[in-house]
Protein backbone atom coordinates (compact mmCIF):
# COMPACT_ATOMS: atom_id res chain seq x y z
CA UNK A 1 0.00 0.00 0.00
CA UNK A 2 2.78 2.45 0.90
CA UNK A 3 4.80 1.55 -2.19
CA UNK A 4 1.72 2.02 -4.40
CA UNK A 5 1.05 5.43 -2.83
CA UNK A 6 4.67 6.46 -3.40
CA UNK A 7 4.47 5.36 -7.03
CA UNK A 8 1.26 7.36 -7.53
CA UNK A 9 2.94 10.44 -6.07
CA UNK A 10 5.93 9.90 -8.36
CA UNK A 11 3.65 9.57 -11.41
CA UNK A 12 1.69 12.67 -10.45
CA UNK A 13 4.90 14.65 -9.94
CA UNK A 14 6.24 13.45 -13.30
CA UNK A 15 3.12 14.69 -15.04
CA UNK A 16 3.12 18.03 -13.24
CA UNK A 17 6.77 18.73 -14.04
CA UNK A 18 6.81 17.53 -17.66
CA UNK A 19 6.94 19.81 -20.67
CA UNK A 20 4.03 19.81 -23.15
CA UNK A 21 6.24 17.82 -25.53
CA UNK A 22 6.94 15.18 -22.88
CA UNK A 23 3.24 15.00 -22.00
CA UNK A 24 2.42 14.35 -25.65
CA UNK A 25 4.96 11.54 -25.71
CA UNK A 26 3.40 10.10 -22.53
CA UNK A 27 -0.02 10.19 -24.17
CA UNK A 28 1.27 8.33 -27.23
CA UNK A 29 2.87 5.73 -24.97
CA UNK A 30 -0.36 5.42 -23.00
CA UNK A 31 -2.41 4.93 -26.16
CA UNK A 32 0.00 2.19 -27.29
CA UNK A 33 -0.17 0.51 -23.89
CA UNK A 34 -3.98 0.56 -23.81
CA UNK A 35 -4.19 -0.71 -27.38
CA UNK A 36 -1.92 -3.63 -26.48
CA UNK A 37 -4.01 -4.33 -23.38
CA UNK A 38 -7.19 -4.33 -25.49
CA UNK A 39 -5.64 -6.94 -27.79
CA UNK A 40 -4.68 -9.14 -24.84
CA UNK A 41 -8.16 -8.72 -23.36
CA UNK A 42 -9.74 -9.89 -26.62
CA UNK A 43 -7.40 -12.90 -26.64
CA UNK A 44 -8.53 -13.68 -23.09
CA UNK A 45 -12.21 -13.23 -24.02
CA UNK A 46 -12.50 -10.32 -21.57
CA UNK A 47 -14.69 -8.14 -23.76
CA UNK A 48 -15.60 -5.57 -21.11
CA UNK A 49 -11.92 -4.96 -20.38
CA UNK A 50 -11.21 -4.71 -24.10
CA UNK A 51 -14.00 -2.13 -24.42
CA UNK A 52 -12.56 -0.10 -21.55
CA UNK A 53 -9.04 -0.12 -22.99
CA UNK A 54 -10.26 0.83 -26.46
CA UNK A 55 -12.24 3.76 -25.07
CA UNK A 56 -9.14 4.93 -23.21
CA UNK A 57 -7.27 5.01 -26.53
CA UNK A 58 -10.19 6.94 -28.02
CA UNK A 59 -9.99 9.44 -25.15
CA UNK A 60 -6.33 10.07 -25.93
CA UNK A 61 -7.04 10.47 -29.65
CA UNK A 62 -9.81 12.92 -28.77
CA UNK A 63 -7.37 14.89 -26.62
CA UNK A 64 -4.94 15.08 -29.55
CA UNK A 65 -7.75 16.26 -31.82
CA UNK A 66 -9.07 19.02 -29.57
CA UNK A 67 -5.60 20.38 -28.85
CA UNK A 68 -4.62 20.82 -32.50
CA UNK A 69 -3.68 24.39 -33.34
CA UNK A 70 -5.67 25.37 -36.44
CA UNK A 71 -3.28 28.18 -37.36
CA UNK A 72 -0.92 25.57 -38.85
CA UNK A 73 -1.96 23.97 -42.16
CA UNK A 74 -0.62 20.56 -41.08
CA UNK A 75 -3.26 20.49 -38.33
CA UNK A 76 -5.93 19.62 -40.88
CA UNK A 77 -3.93 16.54 -41.92
CA UNK A 78 -3.53 15.47 -38.29
CA UNK A 79 -7.24 16.02 -37.69
CA UNK A 80 -8.13 13.73 -40.61
CA UNK A 81 -5.68 11.10 -39.39
CA UNK A 82 -7.05 11.22 -35.84
CA UNK A 83 -10.61 10.97 -37.19
CA UNK A 84 -9.59 7.89 -39.18
CA UNK A 85 -7.95 6.29 -36.14
CA UNK A 86 -11.01 7.06 -34.02
CA UNK A 87 -13.31 5.45 -36.60
CA UNK A 88 -11.09 2.37 -36.71
CA UNK A 89 -11.23 2.19 -32.91
CA UNK A 90 -15.03 2.33 -33.05
CA UNK A 91 -15.00 -0.52 -35.59
CA UNK A 92 -12.55 -2.50 -33.45
CA UNK A 93 -14.68 -1.99 -30.36
CA UNK A 94 -17.93 -3.01 -32.03
CA UNK A 95 -16.39 -6.15 -33.53
CA UNK A 96 -13.67 -6.76 -30.92
CA UNK A 97 -11.31 -7.04 -33.88
CA UNK A 98 -7.61 -7.49 -33.10
CA UNK A 99 -6.56 -6.89 -36.70
CA UNK A 100 -8.01 -3.39 -36.61
CA UNK A 101 -6.31 -2.77 -33.28
CA UNK A 102 -3.01 -3.91 -34.77
CA UNK A 103 -3.53 -1.43 -37.62
CA UNK A 104 -4.18 1.36 -35.09
CA UNK A 105 -1.16 0.23 -33.07
CA UNK A 106 1.02 0.66 -36.16
CA UNK A 107 -0.20 4.22 -36.62
CA UNK A 108 0.29 5.03 -32.94
CA UNK A 109 3.84 3.67 -32.91
CA UNK A 110 4.74 5.60 -36.04
CA UNK A 111 3.28 8.82 -34.62
CA UNK A 112 5.08 8.27 -31.31
CA UNK A 113 8.40 7.55 -32.98
CA UNK A 114 8.04 10.61 -35.22
CA UNK A 115 7.22 12.73 -32.17
CA UNK A 116 10.31 11.41 -30.34
CA UNK A 117 12.48 12.27 -33.31
CA UNK A 118 10.97 15.76 -33.51
CA UNK A 119 11.73 16.25 -29.81
CA UNK A 120 15.36 15.29 -30.42
CA UNK A 121 15.68 17.62 -33.38
CA UNK A 122 14.13 20.47 -31.42
CA UNK A 123 16.88 20.12 -28.80
CA UNK A 124 19.70 20.40 -31.36
CA UNK A 125 21.08 23.92 -31.14
CA UNK A 126 20.72 25.95 -34.29
CA UNK A 127 23.88 27.30 -35.92
CA UNK A 128 22.93 30.86 -35.06
CA UNK A 129 22.54 29.90 -31.38
CA UNK A 130 26.09 28.56 -31.05
CA UNK A 131 28.45 31.37 -29.99
CA UNK A 132 31.42 31.92 -32.18
CA UNK A 133 34.46 30.66 -30.36
CA UNK A 134 36.95 31.65 -33.02
CA UNK A 135 36.92 35.05 -34.65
Amino acid sequence: MIANNAYNKYQNNTILTSSPQELTLMLYNGAIKFCNQAIVSIDNKEMEKAHNYITRVQDIIEEFTVTLDDKYPVSENFKKMYEYIDQRLIDANINKDKEILNEVLGFLRELRDTWKEAMKLAKVPKKKDIPELIK
